[in-house]
């Protein structure tokens, strides 16, 4: 395996305050790595040393100086005078300036100028425009813009008049048809849906080089990364293993450090105990064994505190009182604002469930919870709630917060008769310790938000959990303690989220939208994708009759004929080519115009063809494909 980079005991501080302290590993050629850690510990930073938009303070960087970097960072430049396609095209420039040399040199062969010293750049030319797959980036670019959401009709759009989002998906695409030898990637799911996300994960399962990633995705991790490096107070530790085995090697190894540091200081105290009770006797003897053992005591290797955990949200939820077994009926639901926007929604929860309501981004989820609050009248269908169910609501906007109040304001006037004491003990198990109680909601970031809103529910003692993106602006370490939390929670949940991992933990039955229906599966979002699967397969061979299955046979035997055809009548031509070209260093053939122009003329004519018939060849291809 070749090396690709190598960074050892790497050092960086801003303002006096270090931010990475002993960062070290190193990445071959095809691994796949991912880092990860709390907000702030320094990922960001490491990628923009690594690509060398920042310096660093001390420490080695080893990398072969023909190493190619692509970094996507969190905030990407693109030229605004660009379409969609031309962002993507723009890629190809110099495989695109070799095709237009190669007319032109054809041209010139016609005009009959300088013959041998034209063919030997078209030859150079040909072979290193067919060796950079010259003939299939087009292919390339319409497929990776497909793979990344972006509708055929959206090609021609200004990056100008794009979101944010959209442009970091542009970049995204920029990046991969780049194909460097190192990828740097910074939250690269981020503006994604669910649908470009596993086209992600598979294209970067395949992608021939390094990936180095920084992602919050646990289940992304899970799919593509071959190691993990976690960057803690500074320093950095490499796991061989997937996040899941990192997660258990990770808490397994805490405890052990935690057992030695606790087995040492009770070994310190129990010396400490011992020299101070012989020097109590005051008295010679027991003076000089005291001295002894505070040598002793001295000399003692002492083992340091283990970094401990950072402090997330401890919450437990418990609900004031029990609702009735029949939570939630969703029947025949149906919304439309200017147009239709779902019909046909059919689900139920029961009691302890803790459904995901998933489905594609502008399906109306979030449109759904607001009906549910009775926030919007549905255009058809009914909504009804269960006995004693009392509903607790995290939105993903935060509009339950005063964003002019303070933490301590927001929670007093939502629960008047709690007492200072009271209010300032909750707010310190959400880590909002001394003056954050005071900070106004508008200075917050979105994770502390979050926190807050949360920190409302807990009070609030509600039964039936309704969760929008709850896990939004969360570290990892902070999804986990939710997780736990949510685990637990002797209630009802519904809730919407993007994390399959937080998906795949929590839920016991997934509800799948779509603009005409919606479909259940009881189990976790790994099991509702091999129940997916295996409906699609069932519900394909089903609706084949025999009939339709005698037409896909001899649709594909037809095929198959064609395609035998084409490539006989490809390799003839090729050879055709060949020939031709052997032609033209033909003594007889240079000195005569007229044979000559002829011959070029075949050629052109004969590259038509070859055009056309791989072209052929690709269609067919691809309706092979959609019969199987």
């Amino acid at each position: 395996m070749k090396m690709i980079l190598a960074c050892s005991a790497l050092k960086k501080s801003f303002q006096g305050t270090d931010i990475l302290k002993d960062i070290t590993f190193k990445i071959e050629n095809h691994d796949k790595l991912a880092i990860i850690g709390v907000n702030g510990a320094g990922k960001t930073t490491l990628l923009r040393i690594i690509c060398g938009e920042e310096s660093y303070d001390s420490g080695e960087i080893f990398m072969p100086k023909t190493t190619r970097i692509g970094y996507l960072s969190q905030h990407n430049t693109l030229n605004p005078e660009f379409s969609i396609y031309q962002a993507l095209e723009d890629v190809f420039s110099p495989l695109i300036e070799k095709e237009k040399r190669l007319r032109e040199l054809e041209h010139l062969m016609a005009e009959n100028q300088n013959l041998d010293t034209i063919m030997n750049e078209y030859e150079q030319l040909t072979y290193e425009f067919e060796r950079e797959d010259g003939y299939s980036y087009q292919s390339q670019i319409k497929g990776v813009l497909k793979g990344l959401g972006f509708e055929e009709s959206s090609w021609d759009m200004p990056i100008s008049i794009l979101s944010g989002g959209q442009k970091t998906r542009v970049a995204l695409g920029r990046l991969l048809l780049l194909k460097p030898d190192l990828l740097l990637l910074d939250e690269p799911t981020n503006h994604l849906d669910v649908e470009s996300i596993e086209w992600l994960e598979n294209y970067l399962k395949n992608y021939p080089h390094a990936i180095i990633m920084v992602s919050h995705d646990r289940y992304f991790i899970d799919q593509i990364s071959n190691q993990i490096v976690e960057i803690e107070h500074g320093k950095s530790t490499t796991y061989k293993c997937s996040y899941q085995e990192y997660a258990i090697i990770k808490k397994h190894n805490r405890e052990v450090e935690l057992k030695h540091y606790m087995d040492n200081q009770k070994e310190i105290k129990r010396m400490q105990e011992s020299i101070d009770l012989l020097k109590s006797f005051n008295r010679e003897k027991q003076v000089k064994r005291a001295e002894s053992k505070e040598k002793a005591l001295a000399k003692m290797e002492k083992v340091e505190k283990p970094d401990a955990l950072p402090q997330a949200i401890r919450i437990q939820f418990q609900p004031l009182v029990e609702s009735g077994y029949d939570v939630l009926k969703v029947k025949d639901l149906a919304m439309a604002f200017d147009k239709p926007l779902f019909e046909h929604i059919n689900f139920e929860v029961k009691k302890q469930e803790r459904v995901a309501l998933i489905g594609p981004n502008g399906i109306g989820k979030t449109t759904l919870f607001h009906i549910i609050l009775n926030d919007y009248l549905p255009t058809a269908g009914k909504i009804k709630l269960g006995s004693k169910v009392m509903i607790g609501y995290y939105d993903q906007e935060h509009t339950s917060l005063s964003f002019n109040k303070t933490i301590f304001q927001e929670i007093s006037d939502t629960y008047p008769q709690m007492n200072n004491t009271e209010i300032r003990n909750t707010c310190a198990s959400f880590q909002f310790k001394g003056d954050d109680v005071f900070k106004t909601i508008d200075v917050l970031s979105g994770g502390e938000r979050g926190r807050v809103v949360l920190m409302k529910l807990l009070l609030s003692r509600c039964n039936f959990l309704i969760l929008d993106e709850p896990t939004n602006h969360l570290d990892i370490e902070s999804k986990e303690v939710l997780e736990d939390a949510l685990m637990s929670f002797e209630g009802t949940i519904l809730f919407i989220s993007h994390d399959r991992y937080f998906i795949n933990k929590l839920a016991t039955k997934v509800v799948e939208m779509t603009p005409h229906g919606s479909h259940t599966y009881t189990g976790n979002y790994s099991q509702y994708l091999d129940k997916k699967t295996t409906v699609v397969k069932e519900t394909k061979e089903k609706n084949l009759s025999y009939l339709e299955s005698k037409k896909v046979q001899s649709m594909q035997r037809k095929h198959q004929n064609q395609i035998k055809k084409i490539e006989k009548d490809i390799s003839l031509l090729e050879n055709q080519i060949k020939e031709l070209n052997a032609q033209l260093q033909d003594e007889d053939i240079l000195n005569d115009y007229k044979k000559y122009n002829e011959v070029v003329k075949k050629i052109d004519e004969s590259n038509q063809q070859l055009e056309e018939l791989l072209e052929k060849w690709e269609n067919i291809q691809n309706e092979e494909m959609d019969l199987k």
